[in-house]
């Protein structure tokens, strides 16, 4: 990174998400700078996911992003995320698979993320799995908490099992 897209970025990012018009400023003068650079494309990936729900434009960010630096880490978090909420639940399952083979990637999210993909396909048990190996990742006493509430929340949501009375005469 140079010293002045740098500076943009930083300052796009430091305007995200409370002062739009002076983010997007920013990070278009980031992106002309270097408009291959992983992170002002996920930053602007993300408005359009986050901010504008436009999923399709969004996509096409994170996917110049990904070209542009395989291993970045903050593309496939936010990446994931889009797809899961555009409920392009295989493109989202690849992505995580993939994701969990980069160095240094925070796996305690992407397990999460892999949670919740299982739980949008209606499989509660797997998704408790998922959690439990989220758990393993979790290194701060908050992430953890959220985990254990989450896998709280799945099984309130799982069917009861009803005990079935002897019937007697």
């Amino acid at each position: 990174m140079t010293l002045t897209k740098s500076k943009y970025y930083f300052e796009a990012l430091d305007n995200y998400p409370y002062s739009l018009p002076d983010c997007l400023e920013a990070l278009n003068y980031a992106l002309s700078y270097d408009p291959e650079d992983a992170d002002s494309l996920c930053l602007m990936g993300r408005i359009y996911s986050e901010m504008l729900d436009d999923y399709e434009k969004a996509k096409l960010y994170f996917e110049e992003a990904m070209q542009c630096d395989v291993t970045n880490l903050n593309t496939p978090k936010y990446y994931i995320k889009c797809l899961l909420d555009n409920e392009d639940l295989q493109e989202a399952e690849k992505l995580i698979n993939y994701s969990l083979k980069i160095k240094g990637i925070d796996r305690s999210t992407l397990w999460f993320y892999r949670a919740l993909l299982s739980e949008m396909r209606g499989s509660l048990p797997n998704a408790l799995k998922f959690l439990t190996e989220a758990e393993k990742f979790c290194f701060m006493p908050q992430s953890l908490d959220f985990m254990k509430s989450r896998k709280k929340f799945i099984k309130s949501k799982m069917p009861k099992k009803s005990k079935k009375k002897k019937e007697t005469k």
